[in-house]
């Protein structure tokens, strides 16, 4: 039966740097998403425009179901981070699936 490991959460570099030591990246790679290519071939200052884009925040009204909200928390809570950096990680994970699909093309 192929199980796939679940990445622990590590407490400091250090305990990180140890286990990756004494395990392998292939028992792990489902844990990790896919790398921006063109990320890497950036300037420095290229960079910098990228980071303060992505750190520019916007507040907004969302209004959703409850049991929307309470799932979310207790999803949220398993993984140990705040509920709304989840539900932004699912908002940026669902633009970029969209935005990585081909436009439909129209056949008149």
């Amino acid at each position: 039966m192929n199980m796939k490991k679940k990445l622990p959460h590590f407490k400091t570099t250090e305990e990180e740097a140890k286990f990756w030591d004494t395990h392998s990246l292939a028992d792990y790679i489902h844990e990790f998403e896919p790398a921006d290519v063109d990320e890497l071939f950036l300037s420095n200052g290229e960079w910098q425009k990228r980071i303060t884009e992505r750190s520019e925040k916007k507040l907004i009204s969302l209004r959703l179901a409850k049991w929307e909200i309470e799932r979310s928390k207790e999803i949220a809570k398993k993984k140990k981070v705040p509920y709304q950096v989840l539900l932004r990680e699912w908002i940026d994970a669902g633009l970029r699936a969209e935005f990585a699909r081909p436009l439909p093309r129209k056949i008149a």
